[in-house]
C-alpha cells in the first residue's frame, strides 16, 4: 500500500470527478492521502473531503507562503485557535518560504514560517515545509528554532517536493525527524534528482507525494496530477534503489506513518 503524503485533491480542479479520482487512487494501491491546507478559504473544502472519505483523506492546517495577504497575521491567529482544542489536523502545513516569483514579503514570510513552526512544537505536530528559491533562508529559520529548543528532536516533518543538490540534501537530513518528499520531478528526463538520491539519501528518509494537481510524473506530464499517478514515483524509486516496487511502497509507508503518527488516531 502507498501513502500520498501531499495532495490538494480538494481544490476546484477535482470538483467534477472527485469520486473517480479517489477510486482510481484506491485501485492503484493508495491507502491514504494527506491534504496540506493553503489558506483560510480552503479549510472547509478540505475538511469536507476528509469527512466524505474518512480514513482515506487526512487534513493539515497552515498558511501557504504564497498566500500571505494583508491580514495574514489575523489569519494565523484564527488558525492557531483551531489547533487549541480537539481537532483532526495531522500536521502544520503547507508552510514555508517561496521567493521564486516575488520577494516583496521577504521578512514577513520568514516571520509567518517561524510562527507556524512554533505551533508544530507546541502542539506536537510535524511540519509540511514548502521551499522554493529559499533553501538558505528556510534552513536558517529552522536552525534558529531548533537551537532555541536545544534539540533537533523537538521538530519533525517533511521537506516537500525536494529537488535540490546533494549538499542541500545532506544539510536537510541533519534534521533527524524530517523526511524528503519525492514526487513527479523524479521522473523527468533531465532531472538530477535520481543521482542525488542515489548518492546521499537512504530510502528510510523518503516519503512519496504527488502535489496534485501539479507536477504530474512521466508519462502523465502536462496533465492534471492525481494520487493514482504516484505509482510512477514508486516505480522510479525502485529503479534508483535497485529494489522492488513493493518494498519501496512498504518502506515509504512506514516512513510516512512514523512522521505523521496522528494519522492512526484521527477521526473527522
Amino acid at each position: 500500500m502507498i501513502i500520498d503524503t501531499h495532495s490538494h485533491i480538494y481544490v476546484d480542479d477535482f470538483h467534477e470527478d472527485i469520486d473517480d479520482v479517489v477510486a482510481r487512487a484506491k485501485a492503484a494501491g493508495v491507502e491514504r492521502v494527506f491534504l496540506p491546507n493553503i489558506n483560510a478559504g480552503t479549510i472547509e473544502p478540505m475538511l469536507a473531503l476528509c469527512r466524505r472519505y474518512e480514513g482515506f483523506c487526512f487534513p493539515m492546517l497552515g498558511l501557504h507562503p504564497e498566500d500571505l495577504g494583508d491580514n495574514w497575521r489575523d489569519e494565523l491567529k484564527s488558525m492557531e485557535k483551531l489547533l487549541q482544542s480537539a481537532n483532526p489536523y495531522i500536521a502544520v502545513g503547507e508552510v514555508g518560504l517561496d521567493y521564486y516569483w516575488d520577494k516583496t514579503l521577504y521578512e514577513e514570510q520568514q516571520e509567518a514560517f517561524a510562527i507556524q513552526a512554533n505551533w508544530a512544537i507546541h502542539f506536537g505536530l510535524p511540519l509540511m515545509i514548502h521551499t522554493r528559491s529559499a533553501h538558505r533562508e528556510m534552513v536558517d529559520v529552522l536552525s534558529q528554532l531548533v537551537k532555541s529548543k536545544s534539540s533537533y528532536s523537538q521538530i519533525s516533518g517533511v521537506f516537500h517536493c525536494f529537488g535540490g543538490s546533494a549538499d542541500e540534501a545532506e544539510e536537510l537530513l541533519r534534521f533527524d525527524g524530517f523526511m524528503l518528499g519525492i514526487g513527479g520531478v523524479l521522473t523527468y528526463k533531465n532531472s538530477k534528482l535520481p543521482d542525488v538520491l542515489r548518492s546521499v539519501v537512504p530510502l528510510s528518509r523518503i516519503v512519496v507525494e504527488t502535489d496534485s494537481p501539479y507536477l504530474a510524473p512521466v508519462p502523465h506530464r502536462g496533465k492534471r496530477n492525481e494520487s493514482s499517478f504516484i505509482t510512477e514515483v514508486v516505480k522510479r524509486l525502485s529503479e534508483i534503489y535497485e529494489t522492488s516496487e513493493s518494498f519501496v511502497a512498504e518502506q515509504t509507508t512506514i516512513n510516512a506513518l512514523k512522521t505523521f503518527p496522528k494519522v492512526l488516531l484521527t477521526h473527522i
